[in-house]
């Protein structure tokens, strides 16, 4: 039950998105997770600044899936995301944070896991 909230800055086309979408159900298997559960939101155009800065092309990512999540899965996602976002959308990697959390409660379909 994986769930992928992808805020950036740019303003994206309905085609980008789904390129964005469909690259990163790809990868997250990288986190034993299946693409048939992934759910993923994406907010383009998002104000965003780092070090009081605004940021022209900066990205927030957090990833929350049922379950722990081991450092060396999400070390090997966040080089993949970091890296889609470069070949995507020319993102630089000092303009991305991304978080991971593992979630004990996820409800679906009327009742929790």
């Amino acid at each position: 039950m994986p769930f992928i909230d992808l805020k950036v800055s740019k303003t994206l086309t309905e085609e980008k998105k789904e390129v964005l979408k469909s690259r990163l159900g790809e990868i997250i298997s990288l986190l034993h997770k299946p693409e048939s559960y992934l759910m993923i939101g994406i907010a383009d155009g998002y104000s965003m600044y780092f070090a009081g800065k605004k940021l022209e092309n900066g990205a927030y990512v957090e990833v929350k899936l049922f379950g722990k999540v081991s450092s060396a899965d999400s070390e090997k996602m966040t080089q993949a995301v970091c890296g889609i976002l470069k070949d995507e959308l020319c993102t630089d990697g000092k303009d991305i944070y991304i978080t991971y959390q593992g979630i004990t409660d996820w409800g679906w379909n009327g009742a929790n896991f």
